[in-house]
């Protein structure tokens, strides 16, 4: 009994260091700190072990209306037309396997990174609870709207890579001409697609680096107002090399959405400077910058009297 009451104690004891009511300066020893690693580990890696059950399932069955993963990855494969893609006798589209336990294998790491998708918000934010510990209540809220943001940014630009994909994958089994029929290996197409997914998805979270970057003092409004046509065509470069093939439709697609997000970003950033620089001109000690239009009426000037007559 006295021994689950110490035990009681110390968990109460920890959760308050984790609180910041209690710990206000959000101060940890040594030991506390290995204690809270601990616990947000554990947090976030449940949150992976259960997303990637889930994603597992998820690719064999449906989920109500929602096709399965299976299906969906599969869709741009066979949505090639027939030939280059090689039917097999039954008139069904499917991968092939070329190793054992390759299916097993495909179907655990489609899982995986479907769970991660999924489970994003969460272990997100366990992780940077403790690379922040003790944050305020407005800063936890800043918190939680940026991983929410982050989660559905991704989300979006993996979307975008599954409409794009079919078209630049139908370029790149073209290039044999009749030559070549399309069998593609499960392994290979697999890492193909969530490639495209990955990288679509990480462009995406380009507003929300560029938004931290300038509240932080890094990357003010009047550098990126410089930057901005060269950070632009940076873009479209980028979108050239990351669409496969020489699919232009893939590349205007990243690079028109991508654009779009970078401009959302310069606005906050300019409205954020503007208000930061206001309240410096405020407080006495900042002058109104050349970048913002403040829409301030202009003071009169002073009149001499000596001049009046």
């Amino acid at each position: 009994m006295a021994r689950e009451s110490h035990r009681r104690d110390d968990r109460q004891e920890k959760k308050k260091i984790r609180s910041r009511r209690h710990n206000p300066d959000g101060t940890m020893t040594l030991r506390d700190h290995l204690y809270e690693l601990r616990h947000r580990l554990a947090l976030a890696l449940l949150a992976l072990l259960v997303g990637c059950i889930g994603g597992f399932l998820w690719f064999a069955w449906r989920i109500g209306p929602i096709p399965s993963l299976g299906s969906l990855l599969t869709g741009p494969y066979c949505a090639l037309p027939s030939p280059p893609r090689i039917e097999f006798e039954d008139g069904v589209c499917q991968l092939m396997q070329t190793k054992p336990f390759e299916a097993f294998l495909v179907q655990f790491k489609v899982g995986l990174a479907a769970g991660a998708v999924v489970t994003s918000p969460f272990w997100l934010y366990q992780i940077w609870a403790f690379i922040t510990p003790g944050l305020y209540e407005n800063e936890r809220k800043f918190t939680r709207i940026f991983v929410m943001l982050a989660s559905v940014l991704f989300a979006g630009g993996a979307v975008l890579a599954y409409y794009v994909v079919p078209k630049g994958l139908a370029v790149l089994v073209s290039f044999g001409g009749d030559q070549f029929g399309t069998a593609l290996a499960a392994n290979d197409y697999i890492s193909f697609v969530l490639v495209m997914l990955l990288i679509f998805g990480v462009s995406f979270e380009l507003p929300l680096v560029v938004t931290m970057l300038n509240r932080i003092g890094v990357l003010p409004y009047r550098n990126l107002k410089k930057w901005r046509r060269g950070i632009i065509f940076m873009l479209f470069v980028f979108a050239a090399i990351a669409t496969p093939g020489t699919d232009p439709i893939g590349m205007l697609a990243l690079s028109g959405a991508m654009t779009v997000l970078f401009e959302v970003a310069v606005q906050i950033a300019r409205i954020h400077d503007r208000k930061k620089d206001r309240e410096a001109v405020a407080d006495g000690w900042g002058d109104h910058p050349e970048d913002y239009d403040f829409d301030e009426p202009a003071k009169p000037d002073k009149v001499n009297t000596d001049d009046v007559t």
